[in-house]
């Protein structure tokens, strides 16, 4: 009976991972997704940062927020956010938890007005390209080793699967609206664990992104 069970839940796991699903991520289906615009590939992978209330880590708030069930009386801050209609598509906690809210293979509103450049040019609307990993923590606190280990293994299986190649944060497609995810996010040992290549990110230097 063990060995049957095991069985179901690897099938079910790869027909999740088949449908943009990550199997090591507990599912927590967004409302505030749609599909992806024109045939562009997803080859952009935004890093971001949250924690609601804002400096405080854990509860269920983001969860909230990306489901459209915040109580703005729950705290001051909640609100002025109750009525933002967003997502993204993963949350890693800082015990490197991951949760899922949209199909890789669908748009998440993570990004807002953005735009990404490259050598080759500028392309505005990043959520129709893009993937995004929201990491739960702040501009002036250091990420956890969890948190960098839970990513990197996340990254490695979105690489397998969608042609990522290039590397930002929503401050370097949003410069001056956003500043996420902040001097304190390593992105040398990201990308080691994650198998990025140094041209991802190296194009942004060069272009001051």
């Amino acid at each position: 009976m063990r060995l049957a069970q095991r069985i179901k839940r690897l099938q079910a796991a790869r027909r999740q991972s088949a449908h943009g699903w990550y199997p090591r991520a507990r599912r927590v289906p967004s409302p505030n997704a749609d599909e992806r615009s024109g045939s562009t590939p997803v080859d952009l992978l935004v890093i971001h940062n949250i924690s609601l209330p804002p400096g405080q880590f854990g509860g269920s708030a983001v969860e909230a927020l990306f489901t459209n069930r915040i109580d703005p009386s729950a705290h001051p801050f909640f609100a002025q956010i109750a009525d933002l209609r967003v997502s993204a598509h993963f949350f890693v906690r800082r015990g490197g938890q991951v949760v899922q809210f949209v199909d890789i293979h669908r748009r998440a509103w993570h990004a807002g007005v953005s735009e990404l450049v490259t050598p080759q040019g500028r392309r505005e609307r990043c959520n129709d390209f893009s993937v995004g990993i929201e990491f739960e923590g702040t501009d002036d606190k250091v990420f956890t080793v969890r948190q960098y280990a839970a990513g990197a293994r996340l990254t490695r299986w979105l690489r397998r699967r969608l042609p990522l190649v290039h590397l930002r944060g929503h401050s370097e497609i949003a410069p001056g609206r956003k500043t996420d995810p902040g001097a304190h996010f390593d992105w040398i040992r990201f990308m080691r664990g994650s198998g990025f290549p140094a041209a991802a990110r190296s194009a942004c230097a060069e272009l001051q992104c």
